[in-house]
């Protein structure tokens, strides 16, 4: 007797049975249950992390907010979503280390890393704009030109981000 306990079927135990079915369900399933607020995305090269959190104001201009994190580096930057009109599309904002309270322009431009339109794609691979809370997640993210500018920005260098990222990141997990 080997002393193992557990649960087989036709030889494969039912915890092998349950990852081989979760490992075979698509990234759509996991999409359809996640809320745009609670989306948390990848780049390819998992150097960074977009994470959505919910805005909580009915009032609020941006539809979106979220933090990018340069993983392994204390970096982590602030973002918004916000509609604009004539063509209507989502423009996002992301800043490192911006000033609290009253900001000048000159002081609002020294701590923009990135802003830019901010594009969701579904499952079919159908590109649109980001859509606001409440949506489905989208599966990816494009955010054009977004590692070029992370790479001109305060937040790059010693002791920051010192990979740039892809400009598309991947669904990853829907926050609790």
């Amino acid at each position: 007797m080997s002393g193992r306990i557990g649960i087989t079927t036709g030889g494969k135990s039912v915890a092998a049975l349950a990852a081989a079915a979760f490992l075979a369900v698509p990234a759509t399933a996991f999409t359809a249950a996640c809320k745009q607020e609670r989306a948390v995305y990848v780049d390819r090269d998992g150097a960074y992390e977009l994470r959505f959190a919910p805005l909580n104001s009915a009032s609020a201009a941006a539809s979106n907010q979220f933090k990018i994190s340069a993983l392994k580096t204390s970096v982590i930057m602030e973002g918004y979503v916000m509609p604009s009109e004539d063509p209507v599309r989502a423009i996002g904002i992301l800043m490192f280390n911006c000033p609290e309270g009253d900001a000048t322009g000159a002081d609002l431009d020294a701590c923009t890393v990135w802003q830019g339109a901010v594009y969701g794609v579904d499952a079919k691979g159908e590109m649109d704009n980001l859509q606001p809370e409440g949506a489905e997640a989208a599966e990816k993210l494009v955010l054009p030109g977004l590692g070029p500018a992370i790479r001109e920005s305060c937040a790059w260098g010693e002791g920051k981000a010192s990979v740039a990222p892809w400009d598309v990141l991947t669904f990853k997990e829907c926050a609790t």
